[in-house]
Parts: structure tokens; C-alpha cells; sequence
């Protein structure tokens, strides 16, 4: 399961989506172009004209970090000259085919500032009051509480799986150290994969998806892996290069419900998000409280 919910950052990022940020970058100019654009000012530099509107030298400040190379700075100039030249001839082009409602662009710019500036707030203040430290108890309780939520989209399996090239040594040998419950046999399997081995996996607490763990093998090609999962505990095979060997342990097949272990990370951003969410929410609240104390604010009827 890789389920999450509605949070504070994905609802902020859509009040600040790419619309938005085009609404307030352009209109403005948009309003302006409305009206009869002045001459060139003679004091500045300009790099740049579309018609009436000029671009100058000193808007350029920041375009390029310090200790650019020159031909990069011209590069980086060029391409910033080429956007506005660009962003210019659409806006005139619109200023001429449609009609503003000026003060309607007004108050959606207006609505942008506020809210990225009290997004920018909230961002500063949830960094600064989170509580990180999240229990395995809080983890398990969410997982109980909303185990419906957590079905597999995909096979999981622990296991072990280890691809070496056919040239590699002691290839017979791999099978009886997957077996064997030895700590030395378990150790002589991982320093032989860390010299031989082109990937491998072996086995321990972590869930993997079964695809993931297979591809680039003729496993990955398996047409019936749930099939294939019940009916092989363990599994050779080779291709023209390598030796594949897979040894299953667990397997969950999907539409089940997942364990804890492979949903451990994404409950933890959940539980992280709803605090976000719910300090977000405090701020907000504390902030209003303080004002209708302190009388900051009157509804004129």
C-alpha cells in the first residue's frame, strides 16, 4: 500500500499552483498593457524590447551567481532575454484580444500574496514546533485503526535473491549457504555476493516488492507470479550470462492486507502530516483568539 492522505503541503501547493503564480507574475503587466507604455527610460540599460516594453540591465541582477564564467553569463542572459521577449508577446497579444476585469486580477493577485505569505508563516512555524518523534505504539494503533487502508497493490515478499555470472566460482556452493541457519555460512554468502555477485538481496526483516526485486532477470518475464509464488519456496534459473537464485521466506499477494513492516514509513509521513496539518490549523486559531482580545479587527455593517 502506498496510500496517503490529503495533506498540509499538497493543499498548500495547490493554492500555490503554477496558475496562480502565472496570475501574479504577469498580471500586472497584463493591467499595464491596458494602458499607453512609456519610452525608454535614458537612465537604465536596455537589454531587451517587445514593442513599447522594455527589458534593462538592472532587472537582471540575480540572474547570474557570482563567479559564473563569462560565456555562461551570456548564455544565462540570453535564455532570460529569449523567456521575456516570449512572456511579452503573449501579453501584449492578450492585452489586445480580450478584456481585463482589472479590479476581478487585482483581488486574485491580492488572494495569492496572502496566501503565500501566510503559507511561508505557517512553514516557518510548523518547522519550528513539529514534534517528530513518533511511538511504535502510535504507528501500530493507526495501522489497526485504518487497516483497510493499507490493501497491496503489488507481490511483496522477504526473500533472498542473488544473480552471479555463470563464470563466477563455487557457484554450487550458493544454494547450501541460502539454507544454512549458520551465522558463519551467513557470512560467507554475503562477503561471496559483495566479490561475485552483479545484485542481490539477502534476507531479512524488510519487505520488498517482488518485481522489484526480480527485474532484469528472466524472473521479471514469471507470467503467473502469484502462481509461481505459492509453488516455489525456492528457484534456480539462467539466462545465456548469469545464474539467478531466489528463496522466499514470506510472501503477500496483492489485495491482501499489507504488514506493518512494508507500510511502517508511509504511517509515519501520514502521522507527520496531520500534525502539520494540525498546527497549521493552531496557528491560525491562536492568532484570530489573540486579535478579537486584543480587539484588532471590526466587520463595518
Amino acid at each position: 500500500m502506498r496510500k496517503g492522505n490529503n495533506t498540509f503541503i499538497s493543499n498548500w501547493l495547490k493554492r500555490s499552483s503554477w496558475l496562480g503564480m502565472l496570475l501574479l507574475l504577469v498580471s500586472c503587466d497584463l493591467i499595464k498593457m491596458k494602458q499607453e507604455a512609456p519610452a525608454a527610460d535614458s537612465g537604465r540599460i536596455p537589454v531587451a524590447r517587445v514593442n513599447r516594453a522594455f527589458l534593462y540591465k538592472d532587472e537582471l541582477s540575480g540572474i547570474v551567481p557570482p563567479g559564473t564564467a563569462k560565456e555562461d553569463s551570456a548564455i544565462r542572459v540570453e535564455a532570460y532575454a529569449n523567456s521575456w521577449i516570449r512572456k511579452q508577446l503573449l501579453l501584449q497579444e492578450a492585452a489586445r484580444k480580450i478584456n481585463i476585469n482589472e479590479a476581478e486580477v487585482e483581488r486574485k493577485i491580492l488572494d495569492y500574496r496572502y496566501s503565500l505569505i501566510a503559507y511561508e508563516y505557517q512553514a516557518v512555524y510548523i518547522k519550528q514546533n513539529l514534534d517528530t518523534a513518533i511511538a511504535s505504539s502510535e504507528i501500530e494503533r493507526y495501522y489497526k485503526d485504518n487497516i483497510d487502508n493499507f490493501i497491496l497493490k503489488q507481490n511483496i515478499v522477504r526473500a533472498t535473491f542473488i544473480k552471479v555470472p555463470k563464470s563466477a566460482p563455487r557457484t554450487n556452493k550458493i544454494k547450501e549457504l541460502i539454507f544454512s541457519k549458520k551465522d558463519k555460512d551467513s557470512e560467507e554468502l554475503k562477503t561471496y555476493c559483495l566479490s561475485f555477485s552483479t545484485a542481490y538481496h539477502l534476507v531479512d526483516s524488510t519487505w520488498m516488492v517482488f518485481d522489484e526485486l526480480v527485474k532484469n532477470s528472466p524472473l521479471a518475464e514469471i507470467p503467473n507470479k502469484i502462481q509461481f509464488l505459492k509453488a516455489n519456496p525456492y528457484y534456480e534459473t539462467s539466462d545465456d550470462t548469469y545464474l539467478y537464485f531466489l528463496r522466499v521466506i514470506e510472501y503477500r499477494i496483492s489485495d491482501n492486507i499489507s504488514p506493518l513492516e512494508f507500510v511502517r514509513d508511509d504511517i509515519r509521513t501520514i502521522i507527520l502530516n496531520k500534525r502539520k496539518v494540525a498546527l497549521a490549523k493552531q496557528l491560525e486559531d491562536d492568532v484570530y483568539k489573540s486579535a478579537v482580545r486584543d480587539q484588532e479587527f471590526e466587520i463595518f455593517k
